[in-house]
């Protein structure tokens, strides 16, 4: 059933703004979740290095956790004081260890294998860019 456009109407009423906050809130409010995703960043930094280091006892990582949970921001502060600078020495030796690990798949996988080279010195030849004693040497060389 269609009505006609004079049978429909909204309600009348007073305007009902879409957010009663001003600029002043909205920038408060953009710097507390600045503030809540950096103390977030901070706890799972300060988690994974104590994670991290073999060192500590499993009962020292569970006190730490504990008092994490229970006193975060006393306990953050004094983690990052106590041992801010062996956080530092482990997530170099992580991030050297993490390096070393990519190198070496890289270089796993950029070696060719002899059947690899050994067409490719056959595209050579076959373009005429070696000789034929140049292509044997090489064969010879390469399944020696």
């Amino acid at each position: 059933m269609i009505f006609p456009p004079h049978t429909l109407s909204l309600p009348k009423g007073p305007a009902v703004p879409f957010a009663d906050i001003n600029l002043g809130e909205a920038l408060l409010l953009a710097l507390e979740i600045f503030f809540f995703v950096v103390w977030i960043w901070i706890l799972i930094t300060i988690l994974t290095d104590l994670f991290r280091d073999h060192e500590t006892s499993g009962w020292g990582k569970a006190a730490w956790v504990l008092f994490l949970v229970l006193i975060p921001f006393l306990t953050a502060l004094v983690y990052l004081i106590v041992r801010g600078s062996g956080m530092r020495d482990r997530t170099i030796k992580a991030q050297a260890e993490a390096k070393q690990h990519m190198d070496s798949y890289i270089r796993e996988q950029a070696q060719s294998s002899p059947a690899d080279e050994l067409h490719k010195l056959n595209d050579l030849k076959d373009k005429g860019a070696i000789t034929n004693e140049e292509f044997e040497r090489a064969k010879a060389k390469l399944l020696a």
